[in-house]
């Protein structure tokens, strides 16, 4: 399966990673200076293409350290009488499933739990593994860090709908009558794929 990414991406978040992993593992300030020449060439990459400024870049990644490895994103499918639970981002105005980047020290599991739970207010149990997905391989808009995404097909166990400071609104769809979905974190396909292991839970894990 070939990446959506376009070519300048690639090139950029390879760049970004060697010199994210050069300064955490590098012992000579030559080298270190490298590796930070090497990080600034990949901002200004990033700052070319997208035209945002250098400074925004910078701070983007700011926070970056360690060996360079792909990000987890954790997202959660609810269902009752056969619609889908979804929110409503604060920040894009537009909707997905609950769901975000794993934290430190919870389980896959125990993230898509609690993040269901934080953005929506309903309890719910993680009931299946359905897919893992590179994001890169995948139509979603690109995106300057690669990251992981896990489906979760869940139960509901009970709470009643409760928006929070990153969700507007909370609401029970038919996966095919979806509204405007934010697509850097959802694709209407992986919508549909997720009704399907809902409805047929032998079905094996996806992958990639």
């Amino acid at each position: 399966m070939s990446s959506h990414d376009p070519q300048w991406l690639t090139w950029a978040r390879r760049l970004r990673a060697i010199a994210q992993t050069g300064l955490e593992f590098g012992e000579s300030e030559y080298d270190l200076d490298r590796y930070r020449q090497i990080a600034r060439i990949a901002d200004e990459m990033y700052a070319e293409h997208t035209g945002m400024e250098r400074q925004f870049i910078e701070e983007f990644f700011s926070h970056d350290d360690g060996y360079a490895t792909p990000q987890v994103d954790v997202r959660g499918a609810l269902f009752r009488d056969g619609r889908i639970l979804l929110v409503r981002e604060r920040l894009d105005g537009l909707w997905t499933l609950p769901g975000g980047y794993a934290d430190v020290n919870d389980s896959p599991s125990e993230a898509v739990e609690r993040e269901i739970l934080e953005e929506s207010g309903f309890r719910a149990s993680a009931r299946k593994l359905a897919m893992v997905q590179d994001k890169r391989l995948h139509p979603h808009p690109p995106s300057p860090r690669h990251t992981y995404k896990l489906f979760f097909v869940c139960e509901l166990l009970g709470g009643e709908a409760t928006t929070s400071f990153e969700t507007t609104a909370v609401d029970f769809f038919d996966p095919l009558d979806l509204p405007d979905l934010s697509l850097h974190r959802i694709l209407p396909t992986q919508v549909e794929r997720l009704h399907d292991h809902w409805q047929h839970p032998e079905l094996p894990t996806e992958f990639d």
